[in-house]
């Protein structure tokens, strides 16, 4: 989190407390390329205050003036596309223009409750989402989320509301904003409703050890999940492949010297895939000294057995082996690598959700994670 835009939250904050007019303009979707990513805003209060960015310089002098509009005439609020030309990219150090998708709205007195504490999270640099609704008679309306509190309403009615809570404080999990479709009742499953999550929020971490065909073919998926993903092994020559690097960071060094000062939490991984006596166990060791919420090592049964034995003679106790999740991955049957791969996020995500992965026709209760308080209560409060 940035200094400037914790100065840009101090003083929309101010202006909302002294009872100022306030619009705000939103990059919500962005086609080719953009000085700023998705979730960036500015703000204009009705004095002519401007705070923030959306698109570095680009299109703010036109999104101002469509505020400041919108601020006297009490017009709705409006979704406006505008397109970066290539001179103007040039100028930001864009190799090409693009196409920007801007939510330009009035902060209503009745958002105001969830803006702030939106805005207090930015200035405390605190994990926290604020829904906004895109579509409809309440656009604009505002829900706010974060590990303990839902604040506000999006005006559609209980089902929504608790329908992108909860999407919320999923993306909230994986560090990522997104622009999410919900039915006209409010459903899940369904178009109509438009709304944005803004998540202020580090990603996830995944470290995996061992640059062999598990590890490519886990990144992938890991990202498309919403994990910074790191693949270390102090064999450089095995870290070369474009496959390895496609996906995640890339990392030369024993795992004592990777972890070291890295501070990992609840919603982070290590993989153990080094499929070698000789790192393994300074890999698992090195795991068990973080807060990582889960640790996994590959191997079979035997490979298992023989690694908790090592582990023992080097001082690793029980309690700490009760730790490690191996062999990884829930049982589906996988036979390739690919499946491997889906095998074991399965079980992270599983883990996360506090699941234990089992067929839905077998189950009962909710289908979806933080359903009921009791899940809630159980799901780590992300850190950043």
């Amino acid at each position: 989190m940035t200094r400037p835009v914790q100065h840009t939250a101090n003083a929309v904050a101010g202006w909302l407390r002294e009872g100022r007019r306030v619009a705000a303009g939103l990059l919500v979707e962005v086609e080719g390329s953009s000085p700023l990513d998705v979730g960036a805003s500015m703000y204009i209060d009705d004095q002519g205050g401007i705070e923030g960015s959306i698109t570095g310089g680009c299109v703010e002098g036109a999104v101002a003036a469509a505020a400041m509009e919108m601020l006297e005439s009490n017009a709705a609020p409006q979704l406006v596309t505008y397109g970066i030309s290539d001179e103007l990219a040039g100028t930001v150090g864009l190799m090409c223009g693009g196409i920007v998708h801007i939510f330009i709205h009035e902060l209503r007195p009745e958002h105001h409750e969830a803006v702030l504490a939106d805005l207090q999270s930015t200035i405390d640099h605190t994990p926290a989402g604020l829904v906004t609704l895109l579509d409809g008679e309440h656009a604009g309306a505002k829900l706010f989320v974060d590990g303990e509190r839902v604040i506000g309403s999006l005006g559609q009615g209980e089902l929504l509301d608790k329908n992108a809570a909860r999407e919320a404080q999923g993306l909230l999990t994986e560090g990522r904003s997104s622009l999410r479709d919900f039915g006209a009742d409010g459903a899940s499953l369904g178009s109509g409703l438009r709304v944005y999550n803004s998540i202020q929020a580090e990603p996830p971490r995944m470290v995996v050890f061992g640059a062999i065909d598990f590890s490519s073919a886990l990144a992938p998926l890991a990202k498309g999940l919403g994990y910074r993903v790191t693949i270390a092994d102090p064999r450089s020559a095995f870290l070369k492949s474009r496959r390895f690097s496609a996906a995640a960071e890339t990392e030369v060094g024993w795992p004592d010297a990777v972890l070291d000062g890295v501070e990992l939490g609840p919603r982070d991984a290590v993989l153990i895939f080094t499929h070698d006596p000789k790192l393994d166990v300074p890999a698992v060791q090195a795991a068990l000294k973080t807060g990582a919420g889960y640790i996994g090592a590959l191997g079979s049964r035997n490979t298992t057995a023989d690694r908790n034995r090592r582990l023992r003679d080097v001082g690793v106790t029980d309690e700490e082996i009760d730790r490690i999740f191996a062999p990884c991955g829930l049982d589906i049957g996988a036979s390739t690598v690919e499946e491997t791969a889906v095998a074991v996020l399965a079980e992270i995500i599983a883990h996360r959700a506090g699941r234990h992965g089992m067929p839905l026709r077998e189950a009962e209760g909710p289908i979806r994670h933080a359903d009921t308080q009791n899940e809630r209560e159980a799901w780590p409060t992300p850190s950043r």
